[in-house]
């Protein structure tokens, strides 16, 4: 099974390590663009038994300037702890490396990110010993992008636009845009994307339908993740052709279907009870009486 959207939000700065510049350019940030970039080890366990591993830990060295360090945090909650665990890794970060360390939390819902944004002092009120001020990437400041030509200019934004609007209105056309892309992707770059979108809508409704549209507008792409997907759509279609033969098969009897009978069947995607279903459809007197001997 897929991992949770927590991986999919920092694992794609891992993916596209360039992909920080394109979120910089949008964020309003002047980074110059690296000249190269390495994933970094996220361990940042010290000798005593605590351990703190930040998500993702990525060195960016541009060809003119100092490198910095980025560490890629994915966040979907407020956490109280949260702050003083960052303000940890800074510093930590800034002995263990020497270099400059930056902080992007990655989050998919307005509240968490308006939260995460916060500048958060340390130290007494009248004299602060340090301020945290992550930069943060969400629904509230990522693109919306539901044209074909504007996910082409950068797939790695695209991706990580998708999975920060797993709630938007306009989910269904952002996954759209990213499919119609997609087909004409080669197979090696296309695989991964589809794999980061599919973790990164997790349980949202999205996700289904993002797995609709890799069935249909990407069958010809094998992977792992791809064959999970159609593997699923096919059981649920069968699901489907099941609770429908049930219903026909009630009303060519002439039995009354109460609404809370049809809701049921058509919700339910497990084809033993189905199957149970069905044969009782051919006898039960009443609608209701389908779901005897449960």
């Amino acid at each position: 099974m897929v991992s949770s959207p927590h991986e999919a939000m920092h694992r794609i700065f891992q993916q596209y390590p360039t992909l920080f510049s394109g979120v910089s350019e949008v964020l309003g940030i002047d980074f110059p663009t690296p000249a190269s970039v390495t994933v970094l080890p996220n361990d940042l366990t010290e000798t005593s038994p605590v351990e703190r591993r930040v998500d993702t830990l990525l060195r960016l060295d541009p060809e003119d300037g100092e490198p910095l360090l980025l560490a890629v945090e994915a966040q979907s909650g407020k956490n109280p702890d949260k702050p003083a665990s960052w303000a940890y890794y800074a510093s930590y970060l800034l002995n263990k490396y020497r270099l400059q360390p930056l902080l992007l939390v990655v989050c998919q819902d307005r509240a968490t990110a308006e939260w995460a944004a916060r500048e958060v002092s340390f130290g007494p009120r009248q004299w602060p010993l340090l301020t945290l001020r992550p930069l943060v990437a969400g629904p509230h400041n990522m693109p919306v992008i539901t044209e074909p030509a504007e996910v082409r200019k950068d797939l790695a934004l695209a991706t990580l636009s998708a999975i920060t609007h797993a709630t938007h209105p306009d989910a269904g056309a952002i996954l759209k845009s990213m499919t119609t892309v997609l087909r004409d992707t080669p197979q090696n770059i296309a695989d991964p994307i589809i794999e980061l979108i599919a973790q990164g809508l997790g349980k949202h409704p999205a996700a289904h339908l993002w797995r609709k549209l890799v069935a249909v507008d990407l069958s010809f792409y094998k992977s792992f993740i791809s064959e999970e997907i159609r593997d699923e759509g096919r059981a649920q279609g069968r699901a489907e052709g099941r609770a429908e033969d049930i219903l026909d098969i009630l009303e060519v009897r002439g039995i009354d279907i109460p609404e809370a009978v049809r809701e049921r069947v058509t919700d339910c995607d497990d084809p033993e009870i189905l199957r149970h279903w069905h044969r009782r459809a051919v006898t039960a007197p009443t609608a209701e009486e389908i779901f005897e001997d449960e």
